[in-house]
């Protein structure tokens, strides 16, 4: 990868705090993600994308024996000329897409090695979905948290909307802090978007899931039941491998509150580590894909330009 300080420079970013020009950069790599629609539109508002189910519509599906309540300005004059039988012709529905991103900024994705802190690649992905949703007439809505506060951004279509999630996260960065005690949890998220997401809706999760549990894995569940949920674990190098050194040293690591130290270059201690923590990952996928979403794992330590395939939305 090329040097670090010239990518950051170049994308107007530090890696632990948020502006608004790095987040405004994504309008133009929108080609790195697809946001069309693997699960059948199930919306009940018209819009851009075919449905499954039949009526009013643009895209002529088949034609049938006519049924007593048929429009009779639906009649296919053509084919009940042929038959000697009256058809109806049947159209395949529009139905609209909204686009959520519930965005995790709480105080355990304040972390980063390499490039960027887990926060803020994850709020360099949730501008890239947004611009793309835009670009594709999507309405955009999302749900931006950390552990003392949480900020609603109702779905509109214009760019207003875009703007509007991409200052909530700047803001809830800006306010980020380390406590102790939680308040809003990830529970607490999923079940607000709930409420927020209507079926048929694209739901995209970016979050490090420390916090998944019995709880917010029943509300993503749930929500898998009547929309398209795309999950992205987003971690840092160093939580799947200690740091390689020539001698041996004992380090200390905080997180803010507690203290603790681990020995580097001592290979019983960077397995054990190593296998812990993959554990834990594997664990935090396994229950995600249980809960029916799709997941992709995103390293804050790499742009998502070396990690987003725009045609499968998978890593490369």
């Amino acid at each position: 990868m090329q040097d670090i300080a010239t990518w950051l420079a170049k994308h107007h970013c530090d890696g632990i705090n948020l502006g608004i020009k790095e987040l405004i950069h994504y309008q133009s790599k929108t080609s790195l993600i697809n946001l069309t629609p693997r699960k059948a539109v199930q919306a009940k508002l018209a819009g851009a994308y075919l449905a499954k189910t039949k009526g009013r519509g643009m895209e002529f599906d088949e034609a049938r024996h006519y049924q007593p309540g048929d429009d009779i300005r639906a009649i296919d004059w053509r084919v009940t000329a042929r038959t000697g039988k009256t058809h109806t012709k049947l159209y395949r529905e529009e139905k609209e897409r909204p686009v959520f991103v519930l965005t995790d900024l709480s105080s355990s994705m304040q972390f980063g090695t390499q490039l960027l802190f887990k926060s803020v690649q994850a709020a360099h992905l949730t501008s890239l979905i947004a611009w793309s949703a835009r670009k594709r007439g999507d309405r955009i809505g999302g749900l931006v948290f950390n552990q003392d506060q949480h900020i609603e951004c109702k779905p509109f279509t214009r760019q207003k909307a875009v703007l509007s999630l991409l200052n909530s996260m700047i803001k809830v960065q800006q306010q980020a802090k380390t406590a102790n005690s939680v308040q809003v949890t990830l529970a607490d998220a999923c079940a607000r978007l709930r409420r927020l997401a209507h079926p048929g809706s694209l739901i995209f999760i970016l979050s490090d899931f420390s916090q998944l549990n019995d709880v917010s894995q029943q509300h993503i569940a749930q929500l898998s039941k009547h929309c398209e949920v795309i999950a992205y674990p987003i971690s840092d190098p160093f939580e799947h491998q200690l740091p390689k050194v020539k001698v041996s040293q004992r380090v200390c690591l905080t997180d803010g509150q507690n203290r603790q130290q681990i020995l580097l270059g001592e290979k019983e201690t960077e397995q054990q580590y190593s296998d812990q923590h993959q554990t834990h990952f594997e664990y935090i996928k396994r229950t995600l894909k249980q809960c029916k979403a799709q997941v992709i794992e995103i390293s804050a330590g790499l742009p998502l330009s070396t990690q987003l395939d725009p045609f499968s939305g998978a890593r490369r």
